[in-house]
């Protein structure tokens, strides 16, 4: 009789402990998400200030990255802070970002030139809950 009660308490705890870090995964996907769009946006809009485009955004993200990674550490270097750009300009509405989507999937979808299927693919990795993995997959058999 007890072995019934401890394996049963043990799978209820069990359940609490993976929905917590299930919920703490969905907080923190969001909030790494929202934070790389606003940091896209400010670059975005920084450039736009009537300045010559290509040499000073350059210029500026490879300063700001020094920056920000004496500052913060890894992930702020320059090919991130222009994922975060193409990320923005890619998805310029922040209420049409899916929060079951993670930043790798942002970063793919985002090199996308083509909006429709940009879209396609966000709404197709959404509902039939394709990783990274599977959504680069399908890029990559569709491309080829």
């Amino acid at each position: 009789m007890m072995e019934i009660s401890e394996d049963s308490l043990f799978q209820s705890v069990k359940e609490i402990i993976r929905q917590s870090r299930e919920k703490v995964f969905r907080i923190a996907n969001s909030t790494l998400l929202l934070t790389y769009w606003q940091i896209g946006k400010l670059i975005v809009e920084d450039e736009q200030q009537g300045k010559e485009r290509a040499e000073y955004g350059k210029y500026t993200l490879k300063r700001l990255s020094q920056k920000l990674t004496l500052e913060f550490g890894k992930g702020f270097d320059y090919t991130n802070l222009s994922n975060m750009r193409k990320f923005y300009t890619a998805f310029p509405i922040v209420d049409t970002l899916s929060q079951q989507l993670s930043w790798s999937h942002y970063r793919l979808l985002s090199i996308q030139d083509n909006k429709d299927k940009r879209h396609y693919y966000l709404n197709e990795s959404v509902q039939n809950n394709w990783n990274y993995r599977d959504l680069k997959r399908q890029i990559n058999f569709h491309f080829e």
